[in-house]
């Protein structure tokens, strides 16, 4: 049958090691509490309590911030999964993924056309994420809370190698995709048919030979995949135009 295609890339953001005014959301370390299940529920230290959502994690004062990020770069660094972050110093730190909340990913593309904030054909990442820091404030903050999920992250030096997807092995650029793993095995191998994107921008179609070896909280069923495109404002540009209709073949 037929599903969606999407891409995903590494974000190269700016990054304060204290908070003002345009930086003003902290990165969060896993808490101590948090302690997720194989079936990727999250509990308080066990209990069976549900993890907070994101409104009410983003209600709670950090005492360890890793660092401070503008809101709608942190809530994009959160949907990518991992990136690399650019200190006032010029250091360069990559955030990595170190858990979330348990609660299901939920998209913001549809509300923001429902409501007309954005044309049906225009809401690539990139339109989503300058609506944001233009309405940055209670209109942004509305919107980025409707998605539950949280994300947490651990700091560690940039190394220039690509990100490592969840089978533990480094991204190639145009070469991996992320799947659901209920469908498929880390390591398959899979030929790609993507045409008829839906938004404006996009390249017309992908065909290619990739690998699966990766996983995110948007990717869900049997044909679907999150096609990773590299790392900075490059890869991201061709990455946040991907949706488009997607036929899949499983190599065995």
């Amino acid at each position: 049958g037929e599903g969606v295609l999407t891409g995903y890339f590494a974000p190269v953001y700016a990054a304060r090691r204290a908070a003002d005014a345009e930086f003003s959301t902290p990165v969060r370390p896993r808490p101590s509490d948090l302690t997720l299940a194989p079936d990727g529920r999250a509990s308080r230290s066990g209990d069976g309590t549900p993890y907070p959502d994101r409104a009410q994690i983003e209600a709670l004062e950090e005492s360890a911030p890793l660092a401070w990020m503008r809101p709608e770069e942190h809530f994009f660094l959160q949907i990518q999964g991992s990136g690399v972050l650019v200190f006032e110093d010029g250091q360069r730190m990559k955030a990595l993924y170190a858990a979330h909340n348990g609660l299901p990913f939920v998209g913001i593309a549809n509300p923001m056309r429902e409501r007309g904030l954005l044309a049906r054909d225009n809401t690539s990442g990139d339109s989503i994420r300058a609506w944001l820091a233009a309405n940055r404030g209670p209109a942004a903050d509305e919107l980025m809370r409707r998605n539950p999920r949280f994300v947490f992250f651990r700091l560690a030096p940039d190394d220039g190698r690509p990100p490592a997807g969840a089978a533990g092995a480094p991204l190639p650029a145009g070469r991996a995709i992320a799947i659901d793993p209920a469908f498929h095995r880390y390591g398959d191998l899979v030929w790609l048919d993507g045409e008829a994107p839906m938004l404006a921008g996009a390249f017309p179609r992908y065909r290619r030979l990739v690998t699966a070896l990766d996983t995110g909280g948007a990717i869900k069923g049997e044909v679907r995949a999150d096609l990773y495109i590299g790392e900075g404002d490059v890869a991201g540009i061709e990455a946040v135009r991907i949706r488009h209709t997607l036929i899949m073949w499983r190599l065995v």
